[in-house]
């Protein structure tokens, strides 16, 4: 079968070659690929790993293979996806609780879209608990976690900020439920209950000065690759605040992955939830979408169509 895997020596990009088929588990159906979501996490191993390496971990598409325990979706059942690796190819091994069914009426494009992102924005906004009239202030807010993250939060009934890096990319917040969209931290007003930080370097310190007393600062990644300064002066006036690190691969309990991503997948079918595709195109032209991705000219997730 093909697959992309890593050119290495640091080049950000991918070669279509032939691989060996994937060799399942007992708990692991054989998924027939159909679309494939990049996320900027990914962009940086392809600079980092060796060649031959086999990124993807957001997928969606028919099951040709169930799992031979017995556990999971039976053969021909579409689905979404979450393998740890290795999901760039026309077939991938997945364990069955990272599996979900997808309802016909839910595209294989939107259900590419899911796993990382999808999660992640479900997962924060938890830790959160009852949103309802509470204010949260989304960093990245035109990133694949932050759109996500925009609407869930405004559903919860939560008052939301988001921050966007241009005018261009604040296009279509409004619409998921988005109360103020700015096109920098320091222009967000008031205090927040729940900020969702993954930007890093001076939106981080920025965070803080934001942050309601007894709030909570999540923080989910370093889009900007740079470091922030923080002290204990920065708190002054905002007793009981903390700042958490979130790692979605390390959140909940491994059978939890699957029944979310049915939970997700569930939104779309509804009309509930609404993935934004900036950026569609073959995964033989995969390596057009990186520069786009790594240079933020994609608002919500770049998908790869297999085949």
């Amino acid at each position: 079968m093909k697959a992309l895997v890593n050119r290495g020596e640091g080049a950000m990009a991918v070669d279509l070659v032939e691989v060996a088929e994937p060799e399942p588990a007992a708990n692991e159906a054989v998924v027939q690929v159909a679309a494939v979501a990049i996320n900027r996490g990914e962009l940086r191993l392809l600079a980092a790993r060796d060649r031959g390496w086999q990124p993807g971990q957001d997928v969606s598409g028919t099951v040709v293979a169930a799992a031979a325990d017995g556990s999971g979706p039976k053969r021909e059942t579409r689905v979404v996806a979450w393998p740890e690796q290795a999901g760039w190819a026309e077939r991938v091994a997945v364990p069955t609780s990272h599996i979900a069914p997808l309802d016909h009426d839910v595209g294989f494009n939107q259900a590419a879209t899911l796993p990382i992102a999808g999660l992640t924005a479900l997962r924060l906004l938890r830790i959160g608990g009852d949103l309802h009239g509470r204010k949260v202030l989304v960093t990245g807010a035109a990133g694949g976690v932050g759109r996500f993250a925009v609407e869930m939060a405004s559903r919860s009934g939560a008052v939301v900020t988001g921050v966007v890096a241009s005018v261009q990319r604040a296009e279509g917040l409004a619409g998921l439920g988005a109360h103020a969209v700015v096109e920098d931290i320091d222009q967000a007003e008031g205090e927040y209950d729940l900020i969702l930080e993954g930007v890093g370097g001076p939106s981080l310190e920025a965070s803080i000065r934001l942050v309601a007393r007894r709030g909570v600062i999540l923080v989910f990644g370093n889009s900007s690759n740079s470091s922030a300064q923080v002290s204990f002066g920065d708190f002054r006036g905002r007793p009981g605040s903390r700042i958490e690190a979130f790692f979605v691969y390390e959140s909940g309990e491994p059978p939890t992955f699957g029944q979310d991503l049915q939970l997700l997948a569930d939104m779309i079918a509804k009309g509930t939830l609404h993935p934004q595709i900036g950026m569609e195109v073959p995964w033989t032209e995969a390596n057009t979408v990186f520069s786009a991705l790594a240079d933020r000219q994609v608002n919500g997730k770049a998908v790869l169509l297999v085949g």
